[in-house]
């Protein structure tokens, strides 16, 4: 996967007009990736997120609370380096989105709560048309409407219906779930390199006159989530396969929400870091999958 993202974006940046053409079909490839964790997704599974409310609600927490923080750190950093405060921004609101659904698929991948992950996705998504303008309002100085209604209508759409009809057709037909879990991941995975693949076609100008400092802030604010993710875990006591999640869940940002968020309400080079973001965080996700595939024994808790 990291290879086929790193392959996408290069190509992305090199001809852009090729990933273009995915514009239309971007939704759909969001909803694609959730229908093909639905195929995966065990009842049991479920029913496990579900009767833990509490540690859903921390994680929604910290993804609202350690990412912002980062952000904010990353952008204040920025302008002291003398990077300007309107691409600065971009980082605050690369942090204050929702999780992206993107996550769930790599904590399929490295062997964590599915269920978890999807209940947490599902929550910071319902809750960001409220506390992301407020947060960026408060932590960034200025403030982006978003309108509620059509975002959790969009969500509804692209998360929780295809989700439910994956699991749906994986209970109708038991007899392929065996072949529904090795072609479910590869449509992910697919639909994520186009996503990763057009977020860089979109923004092929711009990165082209990034500075090195933005590269590297990047690379600090999506190691520090986490980090910050995996230590919030440790310190609530969950398991293994819960602070494996929530360490990918704050990780990894919903950058393509950020994008559409800077370029409609602030400025083409605001969307800078959540482009950027929204490669990295899937080729050190990726990379983390294959380094669990290929070890031989689980890392120290």
């Amino acid at each position: 996967m990291a290879p086929l993202t790193s392959i996408g974006a290069i190509a992305a940046y090199l001809y852009p007009p090729a990933f273009l053409i995915f514009k239309p079909w971007f939704l759909w490839l969001f909803a694609a990736t959730m229908f093909a964790l639905g195929l995966v997704m065990k009842p049991d599974e479920a029913r496990e997120a579900l009767s833990k409310p509490g540690a859903i609600l921390i994680g929604v927490g910290t993804q609202f609370s350690v990412m912002p923080a980062l952000g904010t750190l990353a952008a204040t950093v920025a302008t002291a380096s003398g990077i300007s405060p309107t691409m600065a921004l971009g980082f605050i609101i690369v942090g204050c989105a929702p999780g992206a659904m993107a996550s769930n698929v790599i904590c399929y991948l490295l062997g964590g709560a599915v269920a978890f992950s999807v209940a947490m996705t599902l929550l910071a998504s319902t809750l960001s048309p409220l506390l992301t303008p407020l947060l960026v309002a408060w932590l960034g100085g200025q403030y982006m409407e978003i309108p509620f209604l059509p975002m959790m209508r969009t969500i509804l759409l692209i998360v929780v219906l295809p989700l439910i009809l994956g699991m749906a057709l994986r209970r109708r037909f038991p007899a392929a779930r065996a072949r529904c879990e090795q072609i479910a991941p590869a449509i992910a995975a697919l639909a994520i390199v186009i996503i990763c693949s057009y977020a860089v076609a979109a923004n092929h100008a711009r990165i082209g006159q990034t500075p090195l400092l933005l590269f590297l802030l990047v690379v600090a604010v999506n190691g520090g989530g986490y980090l910050g993710g995996w230590l919030v875990g440790r310190l609530c006591s969950f398991d293994r396969r819960y602070r494996i999640t929530l360490a990918i869940e704050i990780g990894m940002q919903n950058a393509g929400l950020g994008v559409a968020l800077a370029l409609k309400h602030f400025s083409p080079e605001t969307a800078l870091p959540a482009a950027l973001f929204a490669v990295w965080c899937i080729l050190t996700a990726a990379g983390l999958s294959r380094w669990k595939h290929f070890s031989p024994t689980p890392p120290p808790a």
